[in-house]
């Protein structure tokens, strides 16, 4: 549990450094941990509350963030100047922290007002999606986006709108590998996602990605609801959007039936998301919302962490909770994927933070990792799957998937999630359709500069001391509100029209 004092924040009891809590001034006396600032110490940022050798571990959560590069004084600023990284061993302790989750009676658990689809699936949301299959289609798909009736759209109630989803690859590439079975994978997962009513594809007849493939490859069949064609059968651009037009006012009455239902919250598939993250998300926000994923998991939802990169350096404290020790090896193995596919790139797994981090006070992978596995709670892991893999499991699992936000929420919606939680310290505007983001803010100032996009502020878990799962509970009533309709902050400002970027793997040829 942190200990929060007027001016810093100590998270565990054999941590070297403590956070500001504001901006402090040289000279000013810690006196809860008996030491004086020898330099300004930013907003979010640490300070040393002991003499640090060169060589020695920096400890904040109880756990290294890396190693100190110079002698460091009590007293002075700790960040990228005196702090570097390097290998250093890890017990995985596979499974040793695994117990059986507390399930709430089916009785006591929560609902919400949804929509139940033919196939099983449940939405949140009720949009009609217009799928393309390659760049070259990405024009059109937004045109018969921007020409369709919006009036007869108006018309149609039940309709939360029309969802151009258009992205820059599906041709130049291999037809198969990595990166073929990823954009399958994708577009597989939002044709079949429960938050559209319905799918319209639209290919350009050339590309590699040809729709025909995958349609075959799943299982897909067209009918009332799932339509298809090429620009180039349609006989070019202008007839394409007039036939994608045509399709669209076909599909739109059959959409209009859908009504939303009394769903149990199991029912509830929730994407777990960081970006922008600061010193304060890994204290307030992120722990916040591994309290609500805790609850939704008790009431037999399922939470879905990702953004690999970005748990680098506490895999361990996910293998740790591993329920079986193939769970927990499937994680090591896309850690060990993820070291070979950056040393082939010429880059580095420890090339994060990005500057916004660094300026919020994160210093190395290791810390943003530390906080950002706060998201996933204290569950089992239950699972882990690659990206946009459909998730099979109920409970606390894991998908594969870069540290971009777009890319890596777009494989967690193909993967199956309804609904997207998301938090940020710096001020990330993301929004998501088809599925509903809620915006968490970190801290008090983010959430009043930014109160036209923050849905909650977890400052308050500092400021006001509200507890870490009191803030988890808040946050759970509120999914629930906006899984029964209620709009986000990003909803009311429409974004989520250019958020759908799957994962690009290999050559480009």
């Amino acid at each position: 549990m942190a200990q929060v004092s007027k001016l810093t924040i100590r998270l565990h009891g054999s941590d070297n450094v403590v956070i500001a809590r504001a901006a402090i001034l040289a000279g000013t006396p810690l006196e809860e941990e008996a030491v004086t600032t020898r330099d300004a110490i930013p907003f979010g940022h640490k300070i040393a509350v002991r003499d640090i050798d060169a060589g020695e571990p920096i400890a904040k959560y109880g756990q290294i963030i890396g190693f100190a590069t110079d002698a460091i004084a009590a007293g002075s600023h700790v960040h990228v100047h005196n702090v570097g990284l390097h290998d250093f061993q890890r017990d995985y302790g596979v499974s040793s922290e695994a117990r059986a989750t507390a399930f709430l009676p089916e009785a006591e658990r929560a609902s919400f007002q949804g929509f139940r689809r033919a196939n099983g699936g449940v939405g949140t949301r009720n949009y009609i999606g217009i799928l393309t299959s390659v760049n070259c289609s990405a024009t059109v798909g937004r045109y018969i986006a921007q020409s369709f009736d919006k009036d007869l759209l108006a018309a149609h109630p039940n309709v939360d709108g029309v969802v151009p989803l258009v992205h820059g690859t599906g041709c130049g590439m291999a037809d198969s590998g990595e990166g073929y079975a990823n954009l399958q994978r994708v577009l597989w997962g939002y044709a079949r996602h429960p938050n559209f009513a319905g799918i319209l594809m639209v290919g350009l007849g050339c590309e590699v990605n040809q729709i025909d493939f995958l349609l075959e490859a799943y299982g897909i069949e067209r009918g009332p609801l799932f339509q298809t064609f090429n620009i180039q059968s349609a006989g070019g651009t202008r007839r394409a959007v007039a036939k994608g037009v045509e399709l669209l006012g076909e599909m739109l009455p059959h959409a209009d039936q859908a009504r939303r239902e009394t769903i149990p919250a199991s029912e509830l598939t929730l994407a777990l998301q960081c970006g922008g993250s600061d010193a304060y998300s890994g204290i307030t926000a992120n722990p916040s919302l591994g309290a609500a994923a805790d609850l939704l998991v008790r009431h037999g939802g399922t939470a879905i962490l990702s953004e690999t990169p970005e748990i680098y350096g506490a895999e361990h404290l996910l293998t740790r909770r591993a329920e079986s020790p193939a769970v927990a090896e499937k994680l090591i193995e896309r850690i060990h994927w993820w070291e070979d596919y950056a040393r082939r790139n010429g880059g580095e797994m420890n090339n994060n933070p990005s500057p916004g981090n660094k300026a919020g006070g994160l210093t190395t992978i290791l810390e943003k990792s530390l906080g950002a596995a706060a998201k996933g709670g204290t569950t089992n892991l239950c699972g882990v799957y690659r990206y946009a893999e459909p998730i099979a499991t109920k409970g606390f699992v894991f998908m594969d998937s870069p540290g971009y936000d777009p890319c890596s929420i777009t494989g967690q919606v193909a993967s199956g999630a309804n609904m997207v939680c998301f938090t940020t310290g710096r001020g990330s505007v993301y929004g998501c359709k088809p599925a509903p983001s809620l915006k968490l803010a970190t801290n008090s100032d983010v959430f009043r500069r930014m109160d036209e996009d923050m849905d909650i502020n977890c400052g308050a878990v500092l400021d006001e001391g509200i507890g870490v799962q009191e803030m988890g509970r808040r946050i759970f009533e509120r999914l629930l509100e906006v899984a029964s309709g209620a709009r986000t902050k990003s909803e009311l400002l429409g974004f989520g029209d250019d958020e759908f970027v799957p994962w690009q793997i290999g050559a480009v040829m």
